[in-house]
């Protein structure tokens, strides 16, 4: 049932009448919310990723600890998370489009605070405010982010795979995008410039979504988090989500300085390792939402192939010390690119699976619930990210980076494990309530003509 309000009405008939039209002709409004959503990825995925080559190194400089550097890393998935949860319930009071353009400019201007941190002389003034504006840029992430996801199963209810797959590829820019040209900026002109340029993109941004993203107004339900996470199925799709995002938060604070001191490369080029796994992402994606679209059955099991692949990949990153393989450059670039493509694998299925079985189990279709579920899509991914840097650092600091990495892999396999048991068990109790239903039916037939000749 639509809750929406009459205006909202009006644009869901609309919708759905375009929706019976030849699909080729896609509405200037859907095209405008592509255009914003893709702005929205590209310009979010830049910023986020462009710390990774050189701010564990710069922090070093100023004292801080492998495990403080993957705490400063950490509190940003943390405040994410909390944001995440706040806004996904309260985004139909706050209004889609102001909460995405708000958190867009909050966003620009904490990344471009951070790219003055190097003025900060003391080591406990320069991690206390890495620590406050990571935290105010994170929930201005959370709030560009939780309203695009809901703005986008709003838009493109029947397709929503295919199409987060397809914006997957603006993600996957500026994932690629972001790393090495952080390492060249910064290796060319120090700490500001690289934090200043995009910090300066994401601020553009705001006037251009602004002007091209249409509004999308409805009225609050009374669902909650809490009912969503009363489901088993939507706990384990969590918690695999939750296990692949944190695979990737191991990565930020860790991986830099492991193939600086393993390889011997410059900060430039350790932009580039960065690549293998962003570039395997994004040209999966869109191949991966469609199969995801068309093959509902098929996205349930690719999460679980996902979850293992990025455990086997971990493992062999290092490579495991048990395995006595030698590390190279050839085999970490490899392992990374498997990370991207499983994080294809399990990403993308992921809400749509969850959004099918909170509709199933009675939650109102309406832009309330899209918020609710894109909230807690985006508080599962924050805590992973959360704990992937914080283990990690800590992890890598007491063991080493081969054996952390051998610790993070043990995550995703538990995670695919536990979901494709429990895909395995619905489909043998299914094919059971079948059975039953086939025995009934071939018994009713016999039983009435045995009592039609009683009488």
């Amino acid at each position: 049932m639509n809750h929406d309000n009459p205006d909202s009405n009006g644009d869901s008939i609309r919708d759905e009448e375009e929706s019976t039209r030849e699909p080729q002709r896609m509405s200037k409004k859907k095209i405008f919310t592509l255009m914003s959503m893709a702005s929205v990825n590209f310009s979010s995925m830049i910023c986020y990723s462009i710390l990774g080559p050189f701010f564990p190194n710069e922090a070093e400089k100023k004292g801080a600890s492998q495990t403080v550097i993957g705490l400063i890393f950490g509190c940003y998935a943390f405040f994410n998370l909390l944001g995440s949860l706040i806004l996904g319930r309260y985004i139909v009071q706050i209004g889609a489009k102001f909460m995405l353009v708000s958190g867009l400019f909050v966003s620009g201007v904490c990344t471009i605070l951070f790219g003055l941190l190097d003025k900060v002389a003391g080591k406990t003034d320069f991690i206390v405010l890495c620590f406050l504006i990571r935290s105010i840029d994170a929930i201005g992430f959370a709030a560009a982010m939780t309203s695009s996801f809901a703005i986008i199963a709003k838009a493109f209810p029947n397709n929503i795979a295919t199409v987060l797959g397809s914006l997957e590829i603006f993600t996957g820019l500026g994932l690629v995008l972001g790393p090495p040209i952080g390492g060249f900026l910064y290796q060319s002109f120090g700490y500001k410039i690289p934090f200043i340029g995009v910090g300066g993109i994401l601020l553009v941004m705001v006037p251009f979504n602004m002007c091209v993203l249409p509004n999308y107004d409805a009225n609050p339900s009374k669902d909650s988090f809490w009912r969503l996470f009363t489901h088993p199925k939507i706990v384990l799709i969590c918690f695999i989500l939750f296990s692949v995002s944190s695979g990737l938060g191991f990565l930020d604070p860790t991986m830099s300085l492991f193939v600086l001191e393993k390889f011997n490369l410059p900060a430039g080029y350790v932009g580039l390792v960065f690549l293998a796994e962003a570039l395997s992402y994004a040209l999966s994606s869109p191949l991966l939402g469609v199969v995801s679209d068309k093959l509902p059955l098929v996205r349930r099991w690719l999460m679980v192939m996902g979850g293992l692949g990025t455990a086997i990949a971990f493992c062999l990153l290092g490579p495991a010390p048990i395995l006595h393989i030698k590390s190279q450059l050839w085999l970490f670039v490899l392992m990374l690119s498997i990370i991207g493509f499983s994080l294809g694998m399990t990403g993308i299925p992921t809400f749509p699976e969850v959004l099918t079985c909170a509709y199933e189990n009675g939650f109102e279709e309406g832009l309330s619930t899209l918020g609710l579920v894109s909230g807690m899509f985006g508080a599962v991914w924050s805590a992973g990210m959360f704990i992937g840097p914080t283990l990690g650092g800590f992890t890598t600091q007491r063991l080493n980076f081969q054996w952390a990495a051998v610790i993070q892999g043990g995550i995703p396999f538990l995670a695919s494990f536990l979901l494709g048991l429990y895909l395995f068990m619905e489909a043998i109790k299914k094919k059971r309530s079948r059975q039953v239903v086939h025995a009934i039916g071939e018994r009713t037939p016999l039983l009435n003509s045995s009592s039609a000749e009683t009488q």
